[in-house]
């Protein structure tokens, strides 16, 4: 079976199972150590997803911990598609609550996405992806940290030469606020293409409609240090090219740093100083390149060499060891589920002063057995 003809028989049949995306999650609990989400903090996780229809448990949902604090906060990492359960809801909500700035955002992007010969279909398909902000104002409205989109059906490679499409994605984002884009920062998105080399890709673009009208954008694939000092230096970078280089050496020495990615964020004036270097395991494969499968120990030296670092807490570096799961069967009222936990990515977060934070993302991922 197909997978994305698996998550519509996924999607119809989680909806036996519950209403709200808080009714899958409440069955996770004991598959997330209390070091990485703390009870007070899942509860707010579930009061978040509460708000969430439950069909969206059958994309891949997660979360973000910060290694950085000792506190056990998270953030939630849910994904949908346009012509589905979840997209009606919020096209609903939209119409419902007028003052809804999400479900409003999210709704012009699936519409935009339905539109027929729709330009931003061609490019990220039919998907994308929020994060939601842990907060204890809940009971009032979701609070977003970031809408994203990804190219999907036309991956953005280097030397592509697809600036057009790179500002068709970055004003469909902008568009759903209400936000305007300058010329100037289309340039700057542009050129953010252009100076790619031509063995990367960029994976995301996101906005954060909390912070400044930047648009962040994930480029992954680089091989060598050379290559990202480099391309820093082209698309103007305003952080300190030294910082970087000393980080990226001293993980090299480390670990194996086979491929690396980075998320910038430009702004309407330049592209801004704070910096996200991403570490993923190289070997994830399937038959769909969309999608991956890690091995059990695959992140184990990633996770000792950054153990290494005065600035993570090792009592969550350990939590994540022994996270990742093999498919595990589920019992549930509508049948059986084979379920995934794992690591999905890893971000060291850079400014002038050095590495400042360090952010896991992890994942589980929910499909009907008889698609297995």
């Amino acid at each position: 079976m197909e997978i994305d003809e698996a998550l519509l028989q996924t999607q119809s049949r989680l909806t036996a199972e519950g209403c709200a995306l808080s009714d899958l999650l409440g069955h996770f609990r004991n598959r997330i150590s209390p070091v990485l989400i703390g009870d007070t903090e899942w509860k707010q996780l579930l009061d978040c997803a509460v708000k969430l229809p439950i069909a969206m448990g059958a994309h891949p949902f997660g979360f973000e911990i910060p290694l950085h604090t000792r506190e056990p906060l998270a953030e939630l990492c849910v994904a949908l598609a346009s012509g589905t359960h979840s997209a009606e809801n919020f096209l609903v909500q939209a119409k419902i609550h007028s003052s809804d700035d999400i479900a409003r955002a999210i709704s012009l992007l699936l519409k935009r996405i339905e539109k027929k010969n729709s330009q931003l279909r061609e490019i990220v398909g039919r998907k994308l992806m929020l994060q939601f902000v842990s907060a204890s104002d809940w009971e009032s409205r979701l609070s977003l940290r970031s809408l994203f989109l990804r190219p999907d059906l036309k991956p953005i490679l280097g030397t592509a030469g697809r600036e057009i499409d790179v500002g068709i994605i970055a004003k469909s984002l902008a568009d759903s606020f209400g936000w305007s884009m300058s010329k100037k920062q289309l340039n700057h998105l542009q050129q953010v293409h252009v100076a790619q080399p031509s063995d990367t890709r960029m994976d995301s673009f996101s906005i954060n409609p909390s912070k400044s009208r930047a648009i962040q954008i994930s480029i992954l694939g680089f091989s060598k240090s050379q290559d990202i000092s480099n391309y820093l230096v082209d698309v103007a970078w305003t952080g300190q090219l030294s910082v970087v280089d000393a980080i990226i050496a001293r993980f090299a020495q480390r670990m194996r740093l086979a491929r690396v990615g980075l998320n910038v964020d430009v702004g309407e004036k330049s592209v801004e100083p704070t910096l996200g270097l991403i570490l993923i395991v190289e070997q994830r494969q399937t038959k769909d390149s969309r999608y991956w499968l890690d091995g059990l120990t695959d992140w184990n030296p990633v996770l000792q060499a950054l153990n290494q670092e005065d600035i993570v807490i090792p009592e969550k570096l350990q939590a994540l060891v022994d996270l990742p799961s093999k498919p595990t069967r589920l019992f549930a009222s509508s049948g059986h589920y084979i379920m995934l936990c794992g690591i999905h990515h890893i971000k060291l977060v850079i400014d002038q002063s050095g590495l400042v934070g360090v952010k896991a993302y992890v994942y589980m991922a929910l499909s009907d057995d008889s698609t297995a």
